[in-house]
């Protein structure tokens, strides 16, 4: 911590912090702030946000220039987005519930119906305490801007780059996984084993490459609209399909291992619990935009609105997915494919969903690509090596580089695991469950053990827009975490019950997790043994 931010915890109770939006002609430079810094610096930006016409409040020793004012002020312009934008961002992942019917097919009507419900309450739950840690923690002056920001300010920089790290293999293997999915839809589209299935999947790696070249996301804007209206008639004519045309039995003996039969529904299913493991894991994709919620605050004019769109997002996203579950599962049973669209029988229905798909898979591929690229780039080039910006000429020769090999990563993952329900369940056991269900509850109590320890619970405790009183004297007895006194204090100088919640569920959505691992892992294995699977780098379909 700076000397000035030492001077202004020993003369707190003088009141060496003042509001004013007066202007000093030597302002002085923010140090590393505490956590009583953070909480101090967000309750002002939520104060200013709150009430932007007013007199913007300042922190005294940190007043600014009228330059710098300037530059506070337009930062808070780029902050343009509404809890409505959030809505419509979070709900742009419901466009695509295709793996939703294969969810209800291995686990049967009651538990699919009632996990869906759930898992969807316990998402929102986690998401209004990522809202809540946020809202307490960023301001103007330190912003939080990603998941693994917000993750170092309460469990330490070694923390947020393990959440980066992890950010980044999800990303990976969800483009892989677009790469298998378009790969299947053009085998689809050539009436089924015409050329080698990697060649595929290769295709459209280059293609990724190709579109990866492209930096700013600014460029995909209108491409990535096209893709929600295209997704919207794929689910809907889908629907239609799948209603008129029985299953198409090929494809769920090569990719399933399910003989031809009537179709069977059932409100519980008796198959291994492997393989019921892994759909529960297809459901976790529903929720699974918390990894990005942070992103989406970080946009917003006032953050403190988010919950509004988070939680309608949350409930049309868990209606959307029953509702074309249970009806994709209603028509097909054992036979529902890990992609709905791709199950009908009929080869000109199958090239309508599969053309559409081909069209939005590639979007969407683009996107993570993107967005992927970027985080390693920034997390690793700039910030770990200290490399050159990502706008230099430097930096344009690292960025083609890095798309090549990350292009290249997700044509090893969908080449090497042909089997999209199994690869979707190990992502979302290893990254999805983490971000959306995991770290939220862990990362909450690491806060409300800090505030304790710190004897910060009248500042938490304040709503948001109040400014915290910075005169104050600080109420932290100086002991440290080697020391019991301070674990005693921090789990049990506030609410223990909810710390024990927390702590309960952090253990509970780890070991979902790990389950989650052991049940893709086996089923990937299991799978591979069928003898009509497809290998990996092998030329056999596995539709």
């Amino acid at each position: 911590m700076s000397e000035i931010n030492k001077m202004d915890e020993k003369s707190s109770a003088e009141g060496s912090h003042d509001f004013s939006p007066e202007l000093k002609e030597q302002p002085i430079s923010i140090g590393q702030p505490t956590l009583r810094d953070y909480l101090i610096y967000a309750s002002v930006s939520r104060s200013n946000e709150i009430k932007p016409a007013d007199a913007q409040v300042e922190v005294e020793h940190v007043r600014k220039t009228e330059h710098q004012r300037e530059l506070d002020q337009a930062r808070r312009a780029l902050r343009t987005a509404t809890w409505a934008s959030v809505f419509y961002l979070i709900t742009t992942d419901i466009l695509g519930p295709f793996n939703a019917p294969f969810a209800f097919s291995q686990v049967g009507y009651v538990p699919g119906a009632v996990l869906y419900v759930v898992m969807g309450g316990v998402a929102c739950f986690t998401g209004l305490q990522l809202w809540r840690l946020f809202c307490r923690l960023d301001s103007h002056e330190f912003p939080v801007k990603t998941y693994g920001d917000l993750a170092e300010r309460i469990l330490g920089k070694e923390f947020k780059h393990f959440c980066t790290v992890l950010q980044s293999v999800q990303l990976i293997i969800n483009v892989g996984v677009i790469c298998l999915s378009n790969a299947q839809s053009l085998e689809q589209l050539a009436a089924n084993h015409q050329f080698c299935f990697s060649i595929s999947v290769l295709i459209w790696a280059i293609v990724g490459m190709l579109l990866g070249q492209v930096r700013s996301l600014q460029k995909y804007t209108f491409f990535a609209n096209s893709a929600v209206w295209l997704n919207l008639l794929i689910i809907f004519t889908s629907m239609g399909f799948v209603a008129h045309s029985p299953p198409n039995f090929a494809a769920a003996a090569t990719s399933l291992g399910v003989s031809q039969g009537p179709v069977q529904t059932a409100k519980f299913v008796s198959i291994p619990l492997f393989d019921k493991v892994n759909g529960i894991m297809q459901m976790v994709f529903a929720y699974g935009g918390a990894m990005i919620f942070p992103e989406f605050l970080a946009e917003m004019r006032r953050p403190m609105d988010f919950w509004k769109g988070m939680i309608c997002a949350q409930l049309l996203i868990c209606t959307a997915y029953l509702m074309y579950g249970l009806f994709v599962y209603s028509f097909q049973g054992q036979f529902t494919l890990p992609l709905a669209y791709q199950g009908v029988s009929k080869q000109s229905w199958q090239d309508v969903g599969n053309v559409f798909a081909l069209i939005t898979g590639i979007i969407a591929a683009g996107l993570y690509g993107n967005i992927g690229i970027k985080v390693a780039y920034y997390s690793i080039v700039e910030d770990w090596f200290k490399g050159p910006a990502l706008t230099s000429r430097t930096g344009r020769f690292i960025w083609t580089g890095m798309v090549l090999a990350y292009w290249s990563l997700a044509f090893i993952v969908g080449s090497a695991i042909p089997q999209v329900a199994t690869v979707s369940g190990i992502v979302a056991a290893i990254c999805i469950m983490q971000f959306s269900y995991t770290f939220p509850p862990l990362l909450m109590l690491g806060y409300k053990m800090k505030i304790s320890a710190a004897g910060l619970l009248e500042e938490d405790a304040l709503a948001f827009g109040e400014v915290i009183d910075a005169h104050a004297p600080s109420k932290d007895p100086g002991d440290t975490w080697k020391q019991w006194s301070r674990w005693r204090r921090g789990f049990f100088g506030g609410k223990w019950y909810y710390n024990l919640f927390n702590l309960i569920l952090f253990l509970a959505s780890l070991s979902m997790a790990a389950l989650g691992m052991y049940g893709s892992g086996t089923a990937i294995k299991v799978t591979f043994q069928t003898t009509n699977a497809a290998t990996s780098f092998g030329c056999k379909s596995p539709v």
